[in-house]
């Protein structure tokens, strides 16, 4: 009734000064921050004392959940307080409530789906742990930490409402400005999510590049809004959990009445959207990537490293955990709970917003985030290697030298060239490996990373294993790939592409055919860019400087029956770098590589842009400005889609060039941006090996970032003191993304085949899929015991929607379909089939969904 009364008056008053309104307003308080971040001593006892003497303050807590382990310990009489005060979890008369229970506040935005949910599951476990009172009802976070998949994640781990309001810390971004008191937030796969956004009248504070006008319920602010149509308004913000420098005055608006709207009311999220809002969205917001508009310093030396870092521990900890599931599964092995534990924890405290928007802060005893980062993802990677070794100890035995087998972690068959790593002494002797049937296949030795690699040919099953014997070559193989010059340039060549290398103007690719593709030409001749050049604005000289500037030399690495690696060495300025390209037999990606040695620290991105923190102008903003590697492509009627977590956008941009912080746009590359066609030409993909910005529009061609120094947030130099060293792939193909399995062709390079050597006498199949989907519709993202029971996560990222079979080569007592919280969604419709068990799945388009097996075996 209350809620028809406010739509009542607000037509009854309209064209009155809102001065006389008397309208209830309201207002989102509470405290961010953690032991990592910021979270002083005292100040669990601060926010104990300011809720006693403020009874009508209620507080939104995003705390990281590891600081309620100190605060037992150093606090306990404060912690034992502040407990009693969290028990009411009710929607009335809570005065707590936990609105981002990750394990450390990511940004969501740039790792990946399941990193995302790891933060939320590792994060309430913890925080259940604590207050095992605790009711997470509603998302929101001070810091523009969102993504556009977060409805089905918020809904599947129990949580009812969301706000995409982050007023007071826009440093890093914001989303954007839409709709009313509230939305219903579609995810890419339908899900929605009663959501308060931020409001489209909710504009950007002048004189500031960190707060919205909701900051603070001004009377401005309540105006607009009121007479928007809103007729419960509310503003937030989440203090800096940091009472002892300044954040110190209990509820934030103040006690002076006369500085804002009044009436206006504290509450949690849940009870200002479930007793106080409108109840019901006004309207359907379809959220995109592209309304998260966040701005980073991309290109930089830190974030290249450790977004690196981060990405390569992603990978590691799910490929170990799959490994890990199929020896418990198959070996008798016992899940490594605290090396996976300890794997996650560590990386998922990388991605906290404040590695990557302060890395250069001090973090603990001066070392910066970005160190800690270092050594974080560093544990991440070496116990997911022993969980691999365990695993493949588990399943073969001891190693030999006799056979070499091939894990698959994807559920989709591989055809490719693998590689193991083998003794150096080999590459005095040609050797073939042998498939199951009998037919013998070259190999190829390289050294590379200081070890002796072995490639071959290898098939090997849907989330599997193969098996090749090892045998002495009887003759040498002629090659496919092949290598010549010829007036002037050079010629690499395999039995898909056609490349001519031109070392007069800085070993640029001056021709890409795509063979396979009724020789499509790729590289636009017409464009003042050239392809695979690296240009950038360099401050000293005033001027964009390029590769194409001095020529360089190309000479060949590697050579053989199955791999063709090139080097070009040139320089930019007085800067030398090599960039490789390397083409394997059959590989639908051509490999690439840069590494600049950087003789000093140049300024490289926009310049003449003084610094201050109210200064909207930025020279880390405009991408254009950065050293850039750049594909001029000749691709008509261009159309660009981009990766994020669990989902993937056709942009709608027209370009991604924006210099000022109030008009920041999307244009982050997560995985890999395809760059398709609106008409009938074909696409070409850019993969990348981290999370990074690129740049494309009208005027400019796709380009990947790589290098920026110069000014950035809170005037923090971020300087170049080592060399740049970037991997990247390109893949041109036929048609639009989703047809080609662009997202798969990415997990491949995530998740390399695991190989290692056996006695050759190990028994079993030489040859066994242990799980696979028809028409290798979804993607394995994860796989987990918890007991005897195995949770294996799939991911639709380029399907239909249509009933699917995956088959299972086990049994298991139960199958259901399980919420992320573990809760049952629905038993699973099943049968025996000569496989094991085929269990029929209907996952939507950016569908995420669990399916449990209770006490699954293979035998």
């Amino acid at each position: 009734m209350k809620r028809q009364l406010h739509l009542i008056f607000l037509f009854c008053i309209a064209g009155m000064p809102y001065s006389v309104m008397g309208q209830d307003a309201y207002f989102i308080d509470g405290y961010h921050g953690g032991i990592y971040g910021h979270y002083p001593k005292g100040q669990t006892a601060f926010m104990a004392d300011m809720l006693k003497q403020y009874p009508n303050w209620s507080i939104n807590l995003e705390v990281e959940p590891e600081t309620w382990d100190v605060v037992k310990l150093r606090d306990p009489s404060a912690y034992e307080a502040f407990k009693k005060l969290f028990e009411d979890q009710s929607v009335r008369t809570g005065r707590i409530e936990y609105v981002n229970p990750t394990y450390a506040q990511s940004y969501l935005f740039a790792t990946s789906g399941e990193s995302n949910i790891r933060q939320f599951s590792y994060g309430m476990e913890l925080v259940r742990k604590h207050f095992p009172s605790v009711v997470f009802t509603t998302y929101a976070a001070e810091e523009p930490c969102f993504t556009s998949s977060l409805p089905y994640i918020l809904k599947s781990f129990g949580f009812k409402y969301a706000s995409t309001k982050n007023p007071n810390t826009m440093w890093g971004g914001y989303t954007k400005a839409h709709g009313g008191e509230l939305v219903n937030w579609i995810g890419p796969d339908g899900t929605g999510i009663t959501t308060v956004p931020r409001y489209a009248i909710e504009d950007l504070q002048p004189g500031s590049t960190w707060q919205s006008i909701a900051w603070y319920n001004s009377k401005d602010y309540i105006r607009k809004a009121l007479e928007a149509g809103i007729a419960n308004p509310v503003g937030m913000t989440i203090q800096d959990a940091a009472w002892s420098s300044g954040w110190n005055k209990g509820p934030w608006l103040g006690q002076d009445t006369a500085t804002f709207y009044t009436p206006t009311y504290y509450k949690t999220w849940r009870d200002y959207i479930a007793n106080y809002s409108i109840g019901t969205p006004e309207e359907d917001w379809h959220f995109t990537q592209e309304d998260v508009r966040t701005s980073l310093v991309w290109g930089s030396e830190v974030m290249n490293t450790l977004a690196k870092e981060v990405r390569k521990a992603e990978n590691d900890i799910v490929r170990a955990e799959k490994m890990a599931a199929l020896a418990s599964l198959t070996g008798n092995m016992r899940w490594p709970k605290r090396l996976i534990d300890e794997g996650w924890i560590k990386l998922l405290l990388s991605q906290h917003h404040d590695c990557w928007i302060v890395p250069y802060n001090d973090l603990q005893g001066g070392r910066t985030w970005a160190d800690h980062v270092t050594e974080w993802t560093g544990v991440t990677g070496q116990n997911s290697q022993v969980v691999i070794d365990r695993s493949l100890n588990a399943m073969i035995g001891e190693s030999g030298h006799r056979a070499i087998r091939l894990f698959n972690t994807l559920a989709a068959d591989r055809n490719e060239i693998a590689r193991v790593k083998v003794p150096s002494t080999w590459r005095r002797t040609a050797w073939e490996v042998v498939d199951r049937e009998g037919n013998a296949h070259p190999t190829q030795l390289m050294k590379e990373d200081g070890h002796t690699w072995m490639l071959f040919q290898a098939s090997v099953p849907s989330f599997g294993y193969s098996t090749y014997t090892l045998r002495e070559a009887e003759a040498v193989v002629r090659s496919e790939l092949s290598f010549r010059e010829g007036q002037g340039k050079y010629m690499l060549e395999s039995d898909l592409y056609r490349l001519v290398i031109d070392p007069r103007k800085g070993g640029v690719i001056e021709s890409l055919v795509a063979k396979q593709l009724n020789n499509k030409e790729y590289v636009d001749t017409t464009s003042p860019w050239h392809f695979n050049e690296l240009k950038g604005y360099f401050g000293e000289q005033g001027r964009f400087l390029s590769s194409t500037d001095q020529p360089a030399r190309v000479r060949v690495v590697e050579q053989g029956p199955l791999m063709l690696q090139i080097a070009i060495d040139g320089f930019i300025g007085e800067h030398p770098f090599t960039q490789t390209i390397r083409v394997k037999h059959r590989e639908e990606k051509i490999a690439m590589r840069v590494f600049i040695d950087w003789q000093n620290n140049p300024a490289i991105g926009e310049t003449g842009i003084a610094f201050s923190n109210e200064n909207p102008r930025k020279t880390f903003y405009d991408d254009r400005y950065k050293l850039l590697v750049c594909f001029p492509a000749a691709i008509n009627d261009q159309q660009i889609y981009k990766n994020a977590p669990f989902d993937v956008t056709k942009s709608q941009l027209e370009d991604t060039h924006f210099n000022r912080w109030d008009q920041i746009k999307h244009n982050i590359l997560l995985n890999w941006v395809d760059l398709g066609s609106n008409g009938k030409d074909h696409s070409l993909a850019l993969f990348s090996d981290h999370t990074t910005s690129y740049v494309h529009g009208e005027d400019h061609p796709l380009a990947l970032t790589l290098q920026y120094s110069g000014k950035g947030l809170w005037g923090r130099d971020y300087a170049i003191t080592g060399p740049t060293d970037i991997s990247y792939s390109l893949m041109p193909h036929a048609s639009r993304w989703d047809s080609d399995r662009i997202w798969t062709k990415g997990e491949i390079a995530n998740e390399p085949l695991v190989a290692t050597l056996i006695d050759g006498q190990s028994g079993g199949a030489t040859q066994k899929s242990y799980l696979s989907i028809e028409g290798d519709a979804y993607e394995v993202v994860s796989t987990e015991m918890k007991g005897t029971d195995l949770y294996v996560r799939l991911f639709n990222a380029q399907s239909d929607g249509a009933d699917k079979q995956i088959a299972f080569a086990g049994k298991a007592d139960a199958i259901e379909w399980v919420e992320l919280s573990g809760e049952t969604a629905e038993t699973a419709s099943y049968r025996a089939c000569d496989q094991g068990i085929a269990i029929t799945a209907r996952i939507p388009r950016f569908g995420i969904r669990t399916i449990k097996l209770s006490n699954a075996k293979i035998e």
